[in-house]
């Protein structure tokens, strides 16, 4: 195997872990409790800057060419975990405005406008992120501590991010497994049933947004300490729509089916692209024709399998062995222990969705 393809692989590698990281967040957010995140690259944007910033150093230093708040050099994994931190601290206020007493449709065109607007600031202030120009020369972790070579170190980071997708796995398998995740899915599917059974709509939701935005800022601060820059460019509202539409495709509110989704949309349909002809499309408009595929996978699943390839799937719960016992018999069990409508229960305790 050649060097070349080496680095190519291990390129798409990292990028595909980057993806994942990013379709568990939305996925928690959109999927799981039906909030219209479109200010999601926002969140991985603050922690790609803030991991570029507690890595680089003093702004004076490489003779000053950037200049940027803070400059510091924490080692290696603290970046990260300020930056997912950070993400969840911004998080906050923002879920305050967006999340309370708006229709989804307004929660939405919140959420765009607040990116839209994060865009701006950071684009025309230059010394917060160094301006249109963003920041470059952003050191890889323990690179020079390990000295390996340049192909050793891209596995190195492979493993790693593999290794941070596990953990995060297992946060989001157990939060979407819980009462909590049961919780999330009935405000999904209705706000006001679950609001009357006691559950706090705007505590739930609070919840999944910040923790789905903390799981976005470390895979910003991921991808940006393995590219070594960061700009302005890389983050219009429009870069939410390849992860939402990876979720749509791969299955929505399912943890795996999202996983699929961000190995064929990001990765499989949208590196595709670069390798058509020049004799049918000119280089040119590669980018354009990606936007197209992106789209057209978003708005052919949303018309003719809405549900994604892996859909949510349904667990259904049997009746204790006591209550069994006693339909069989014909008793009923005591009042208090029947439903609102005091019918027994006869074949099914409670059904739930899973992921």
């Amino acid at each position: 195997m050649s060097h070349a393809f080496q680095f190519y692989a291990t390129t798409l590698l990292v990028y595909l872990g980057v993806d994942v990281l990013s379709v568990w967040s939305l996925n928690l957010q959109y999927g799981m409790t039906g909030i219209y995140n479109f200010a999601w690259i926002l969140f991985q944007s603050i922690g790609a800057y803030t991991a570029a910033v507690l890595t680089l150093g003093p702004s004076t230093a490489n003779t000053g060419f950037q200049h940027f708040i803070l400059g510091t050099s924490i080692p290696f994994p603290l970046p990260l975990l300020i930056a997912g931190a950070v993400a969840g601290v911004f998080s906050i206020p923002i879920g305050f405005v967006a999340l309370r007493r708006l229709r989804a449709d307004y929660e939405a065109t919140v959420m765009l406008v607040i990116s839209v607007v994060a865009t701006l600031i950071v684009s025309n202030v230059q010394g917060m992120f160094n301006g249109t120009a963003g920041l470059s020369l952003i050191p890889e972790p323990l690179y020079t501590f390990l000295h390996v070579s340049t192909l050793s170190y891209s596995w190195l980071y492979v493993l790693f991010t593999a290794v941070v997708c596990g953990i995060v796995y297992i946060f989001v398998h157990r939060v979407t497994s819980s009462p909590l995740g049961r919780a999330m899915r009935a405000v999904r599917d209705n706000e006001a049933a679950a609001e009357s059974l006691g559950k706090h709509v705007t505590s739930v939701r609070m919840f999944a947004f910040i923790f789905g935005n903390v799981i976005a800022g470390m895979s910003g601060a991921l991808l940006v300490q393995f590219i070594g820059a960061w700009s302005p460019g890389a983050w219009f509202f429009v870069e939410t729509l390849i992860i939402l539409t990876a979720i749509i495709v791969g299955g929505t509110g399912n943890n795996g089916g999202v996983i699929l989704g961000a190995l064929l949309v990001p990765i499989v349909f949208n590196e595709a692209t670069r390798y058509i002809p020049t004799s049918f499309a000119p280089a040119a408009i590669v980018d354009s024709v990606q936007w197209c595929v992106i789209g057209g996978l978003a708005l052919a699943f949303l018309w003719f399998r809405p549900q994604g390839i892996l859909p949510e799937r349904r667990r259904r719960f049997p009746v204790p062995p006591e209550y069994a016992a006693m339909a069989a018999a014909g008793r009923y069990p005591p009042h208090d222990e029947r439903g609102a409508t005091g019918t027994p229960p006869v074949a099914v305790l409670a059904s739930e969705t899973e992921s």
